[in-house]
């Protein structure tokens, strides 16, 4: 047997982490549950630092609460300075003043890996982020993201156009890629039909990812799990392309094996542990 002595002059093997910056749901469905669920489900440590705290179950968002912008900087602050994350995921940001918070938080620890998923509104259809922020994210946030992750509505916020073609959705993106957006992926899961096709657009090529469509309730948090398992794989060193191509995969199989704790939309159940341990 290992004596207490000799276990702790062993050298430590570092778990990679993901910085998870979000909403609490107080449902367990979306927000910083489902990220550090995808984050541990997939084998890497998941840290956080909240930017609200909604009060939320499986049917609505009832009220939403910010925490403070010192408080805030202070968790991303003690995350980087012990955990150094190997990938982060934003999520709600709610207005200017933290998002300007989170900008400056990643430039003062150059921050890699960065996927945003730019939560707009609850899918319920309560707004999470100010009207007047989003200038604000296009101008400050978005040049520091390596992956961005806008549904059809987003995007269509986001990049100042409607979206009704193929060719718009490539304008979107390639809007959204001028802005700053190391890579841009327009998900299709709110348009029609019996396929979804997602675009992926990092500066030079244009991937659809095509995939059918699930028919289910069960699509709380997807956002959320995607973003998060495109952090965690490129925390493991992928490509983006592949990152994107295996989130999707991921979320594809949450769908498909959907959960309903509550009385209203069900949530995607936990992706799948990876094979391999990632090591620091």
């Amino acid at each position: 047997m290992t004596s207490p002595a000799a276990a702790q002059r062993r050298p430590r093997r570092r778990i990679r982490t993901v910085l998870t910056i979000a909403a609490s749901d107080s449902g367990g469905g979306a927000g910083i549950q489902a990220d550090l669920k995808t984050i541990a489900a997939l084998g890497l440590h998941g840290a956080t630092a909240l930017t609200a705290v909604t009060v939320q179950d499986t049917r609505r968002v009832y009220t939403v609460e910010p925490v403070s912008v010192l408080f805030l900087r202070r968790q991303i602050d003690a995350v980087f300075a012990d955990l150094r994350p190997a990938a982060v995921k934003i999520g709600v940001l709610h207005d200017g003043a933290r998002i300007r918070a989170v900008a400056r938080a990643l430039k003062r620890w150059r921050a890699r890996n960065v996927v945003l998923d730019p939560v707009l509104a609850a899918s319920a259809g309560q707004r999470l982020l100010s009207d007047r922020a989003i200038p604000i994210l296009r101008r400050v946030l978005l040049p520091l993201c390596d992956v961005v992750t806008p549904n059809l509505p987003e995007a269509e916020i986001l990049a100042g156009l409607p979206i009704r073609t193929d060719a718009d959705r490539r304008e979107a993106a390639r809007r959204l890629h001028a802005m700053g957006a190391g890579a841009v992926l327009i998900k299709g899961g709110h348009g029609r039909g019996r396929v979804v096709c997602d675009l992926l657009f990092d500066g030079r090529t244009y991937r659809e990812l095509r995939h059918p469509r699930v028919a289910t309730r069960a699509t709380h948090g997807t956002g959320c799990v995607l973003s998060a398992s495109i952090a965690a794989a490129l925390a493991l060193g992928r490509s983006i392309p592949r990152a994107v191509a295996e989130a999707i995969a991921q979320v594809d199989a949450g769908l498909r094996a959907g959960r309903y704790p509550g009385a209203g939309r069900g949530i995607l159940a936990s992706p799948a542990r990876r094979k391999s341990r990632p090591r620091g």
